[in-house]
């Protein structure tokens, strides 16, 4: 039997694009693609997505080039998941959150040929490439296509290139997806942000990505046919693979630019959506809306949730107005969702307030992943399943990252005893579903956005007037967590005595993308540290769980001119001397 040969009819190389082909010859007069009035079928998106590969080939793009995008969720952004691909390229999506220096960072360590950025972000595109010139060697610029609003253009350009117009001058007929020998190909490349003071470029192949794609249409099992709305950026790990999967089950994009309360619910109503992605904090957005904003319900709509544990009470609320809440875990190098909760028919019969503890656990593994543990950092042992015992999260599998794009020590680290180590801390259930406990790299998620806290940290470090300071993460009505700075001022300064809190947020918003910006900074005279020296974030961490925030950030003490007027600052001078106490036992 082992004679028996690989041939091109019992083997071709995995790869998502076959998706898009299928959908063109099996669901061609279907609705592929709505925006604002705007829609495709999709032997339209088909014929568009070779235009657009006919032309990046025009433009010398060969295999392994980085194609970057700076754009919303619009069809534009839909259709490069597959045109790049099909032209052997690779496609970076860019997180639109960022600010111009992390941009930079990307543009300059994927090196990508060609950026593609929407008219709304024309501004931030030309700050970053003007630093990008400032610095970059051999004037390895990339190419610059603004891509124009779809149903109402602007005529706002930065160059002379535009995305319509370079559609209209491709090829569809020339143009078929280029032929993959190596399905370990790079498909698609994407930054991490804020799990290190520098962003790490995850490359996905070929393979991962179709497998990852069917695993999870399979696990939250979605049907022929969905509606789906994209209220999930398609920079979060390609939309967490549902950019091609809509396409395998020949289902309906919904684009909207903003994810905004009349955007969502508007679109529900009127396209019967389905199914939708989103973090827990797009619930309270719904949840939150003006009367003049919503609309009716009139079937359930299914989404899957992640990037933080949704609290259960927030659970029981949004499926009390007519949604159906999956939840699911992942990351940026597990290609998005690794595991998913599934629901056992045996839950049903529980309380709902049971139910919605259930639901907010993490879950169990993907079927592309063949296995998911939780261990002993130092003895490599897995812990017992007893939903106590703490360790590392990790993961195994096909829809795992091919490594760090030019970081092989970073790789190497993540890829240890034949496991990728997450960073996440965790237990396992009786009934084997992992949840997650603490983060052992202090990892802040704050409306799906993860922020490192040492980079938060290093950038207050810049203040002159700061001495010490940490960061962890501190509990939000709207963001479910937001940066919690403590900060210790130099004596030795001339102005120490009148450093307010707004003045290091400022600080801050000079430095920092807006949402990694603390949204509350508590002044101390010493950080609670161990005998070696070591800040003991979790005391800070308790402390920071009593304070009060708005949704809009803002405390009731933000008005006060000096840190010292804060009534916040005074409410917790003893619980502060408590915990230097205890810090020095």
């Amino acid at each position: 039997m082992d004679r028996l040969p690989k041939c091109d009819a019992n083997y071709v190389p995995l790869t998502p694009l076959t998706f898009l082909t299928r959908a063109a010859k099996v669901y061609s007069s279907r609705t592929s693609i709505i925006y604002r009035g705007v829609a495709f079928t999709w032997l339209q998106t088909y014929e568009r997505c070779c235009r657009l590969a006919s032309t990046l080939r025009s433009f010398n793009i060969v295999k392994n080039d980085v194609v970057s995008v700076l754009a919303p969720n619009i069809p534009a952004m839909y259709e490069m998941h597959f045109a790049v691909p099909m032209a052997g390229a690779v496609l970076n999506t860019i997180n639109t959150r960022l600010d111009v220096k992390n941009i930079v960072t990307i543009l300059r360590h994927s090196e990508a040929k060609i950026l593609f950025v929407d008219y709304q972000y024309v501004p931030l595109a030309r700050d970053a490439l003007r630093l990008l010139m400032d610095n970059v060697q051999n004037n390895k610029m990339p190419l610059v296509v603004v891509i124009d609003d779809l149903a109402t253009p602007t005529g706002i350009r930065l160059g002379e290139l535009e995305y319509e117009q370079l559609m209209s001058q491709g090829n569809p007929g020339h143009a078929a997806p280029e032929v993959m020998i190596d399905e370990w190909d790079p498909i698609a490349l994407n930054y991490t942000s804020g799990t290190t003071s520098e962003p790490k470029g995850v490359v996905y192949s070929h393979r991962g990505a179709y497998l990852s794609t069917l695993s999870l249409i399979l696990k939250w099992e979605m049907k022929t046919q969905p509606v789906y709305l994209w209220s999930l950026p398609m920079f979060h790990c390609n939309g967490w693979t549902f950019t091609w999967g809509v396409a395998a089950r020949g289902g309906t994009n919904v684009c909207i630019r903003n994810t905004t309360a009349l955007e969502m619910y508007e679109s529900i109503h009127r396209y019967n959506v389905t199914h939708m992605c989103c973090a827990p904090i797009v619930f309270n957005i719904l949840l939150d809306a003006e009367p003049h904003e919503q609309r009716p319900i009139t079937k359930k709509v299914d989404i899957l949730t992640g990037g933080a544990p949704p609290p259960a009470a927030l659970l029981e609320r949004i499926e009390g107005i007519g949604f159906h809440v999956t939840h699911a875990y992942g990351l940026t190098e597990a290609t998005g969702p690794a595991l998913v909760c599934e629901w056992q028919k045996e839950w049903d019969k529980f309380p709902v307030e049971e139910k919605a503890k259930l639901k907010a656990r993490q879950g169990i593994c993907t079927l592309t992943l063949a296995d998911v543990d939780v261990k002993d950092c130092i003895t490599m042992e897995s812990v017992p399943r007893d939903g106590q015992t703490m360790g590392e999260i990790v993961l195994r599998g096909s829809s795992i990252m091919k490594g760090y794009f030019k970081d092989e020590i970073a790789t190497k680290t993540a890829f240890k005893n034949g496991w990728f180590w997450t960073g996440d801390v965790g237990v396992v259930h009786p009934d084997g579903y992992v949840e997650i406990k603490d983060r052992s790299k202090d990892v802040i998620i704050s409306g799906g956005e993860n922020i490192s806290s040492v980079e938060v940290e290093a950038v207050l470090y810049k203040n002159a007037n700061v001495a010490e300071a940490a960061v962890v993460a501190m509990p939000h009505p709207k963001w479910g967590e937001s940066p919690c700075a403590f900060v210790v001022i130099r004596n030795t300064s001339s102005t120490a005595s009148g450093v307010t809190e707004m003045d290091i947020i400022e600080h801050c918003r000079k430095n920092l993308a807006g949402f990694m910006v603390p949204k509350k900074v508590h002044f101390m005279k010493e950080l609670p540290k161990t005998s070696t020296g070591k800040v003991q974030k979790f005391q800070l961490r308790a402390l920071a769980k009593t304070f009060l925030v708005s949704e809009t950030g803002k405390r009731p003490s933000d008005s006060a001119k000096n840190k010292r007027e804060s009534p916040i600052y005074h409410d917790h001078q003893t619980q502060h001397q408590q915990i230097l106490a205890v810090s020095r036992l």
